[in-house]
């Protein structure tokens, strides 16, 4: 298969005469069963007619995803909520005019319309409202509703840029629209209105705070940050290992000292070994790492960059064939939560908590 690549810029939810052109020709892609990848402010999505079974087993071939893992239906208006799901509650109408468009997606009993291919074999559907222009265009011209995971590889780092898209797409799907870099950098808050209270069952950067200010108690599935339970997952990213890279990666907690002194003693190691280390840092510890290659994710009090360049910096140590990578650990709380549910998922949980006492050789 030729996948086509095309540039597609908007100022506002205006577009040049080129830029509707690619948006006509990929909605019609759409429309006809086929598969585009587009970018939204979270992450790019690879996106397909969620109403038609055919587009939702091709996206699950193109990406090698489990057929049980959920897609989520992207739509561009709240009126065409109602079509695709059984009931529209109040929570609902409450987050949306807080949150919609943008990262949040919410979980309501799907009606009949919507395809268990879709859904992952559930009787629920995960609905968002993007607010990146070019995702919202493409909705509107390929029939209103896009099934649309993150447009990588199973189990790989999300593409918050168009190259890391075709270099996992590429001769797998029908079209590319590149709409530059994403502004967040982490998928959608994920929150599951079919029980009460509201529950979070991905965390993203719209949190818990942000949640319970507009909306009163929000409670937070216990395996968002712990190891994957056997169940079938109920939202997109809880079951399966998801954003890895390709090298094995360690995240290190514990005293700042402790945590560089660990990871330098260790990483040596490795390195005489025959690994090629990677580290993932902050900028408020970075010159004292020691390794092939160092990154910081930005300042520890900066979140919303860490979370922007996460993913970026796990694909680049791919591009630099990096065998071994150690992260620092980051806060559990508020954008932190989302920032270490993905490393943590990332790393199949490997997590080393060191306190005072530990010594770096242990």
């Amino acid at each position: 298969m030729d996948t086509k690549v095309v540039t597609v810029q908007a100022r506002g939810e205006t577009f040049s005469y080129e830029a509707e052109q690619a948006l006509r020709e990929a909605g019609e892609v759409l429309r006809a069963g086929g598969l585009v990848a587009f970018p939204t402010e979270t992450v790019y999505g690879l996106g397909g007619d969620a109403l038609n079974p055919e587009s939702a087993r091709k996206i699950y071939a193109a990406k090698g995803r489990p057929s049980d893992n959920p897609l989520i239906v992207h739509i561009a208006r709240m009126e065409d909520l109602k079509a695709i799901v059984r009931q529209v509650p109040g929570e609902a109408l409450v987050l949306a005019r807080a949150f919609w468009p943008g990262p949040l997606t919410m979980i309501f009993p799907k009606a009949d319309c919507v395809p268990r291919e879709t859904t992952g074999g559930l009787e629920t559907v995960a609905v968002r409202m993007p607010s990146h222009p070019v995702a919202r265009g493409l909705i509107l011209r390929g029939g209103g509703y896009v099934a649309a995971p993150s447009a990588n590889l199973s189990g790989r780092p999300s593409p918050t840029a168009v190259r890391y898209v075709i270099e996992d797409m590429d001769g797998r799907i029908d079209m590319i629209l590149d709409g530059g870099e994403g502004e967040i950098g982490l998928e959608s808050t994920i929150v599951d209105l079919t029980v009460s209270p509201p529950q979070i069952l991905r965390p993203g950067s719209v949190t818990r705070d942000m949640l319970e200010a507009v909306l009163g108690q929000v409670s937070i599935d216990r395996t968002i940050l712990e190891a994957d339970s056997g169940q079938a997952p109920r939202a997109p990213g809880m079951k399966y290992r998801h954003y890895a890279p390709q090298g094995e990666l360690t995240i290190i907690a514990g005293p700042a000292a402790r945590v560089t002194d660990y990871i330098n003693v260790h990483g040596a190691k490795d390195r005489e070994q025959g690994h090629k280390v990677g580290v993932i840092g902050t900028d408020e510890a970075l010159a004292q790492y020691r390794a092939d290659v160092v990154r910081s994710l930005g300042s520890r009090q900066d979140e919303a960059g860490i979370a922007r360049h996460l993913y970026g910096i796990l694909r680049e140590f791919d591009d630099l064939q990096v065998t071994r990578i150690y992260s620092e650990c980051f806060e559990a709380s508020g954008l932190g939560q989302a920032i270490m549910n993905r490393l943590l998922k990332a790393a199949g949980h490997r997590l080393i908590v060191l306190d005072a006492a530990d010594q770096a050789g242990e």
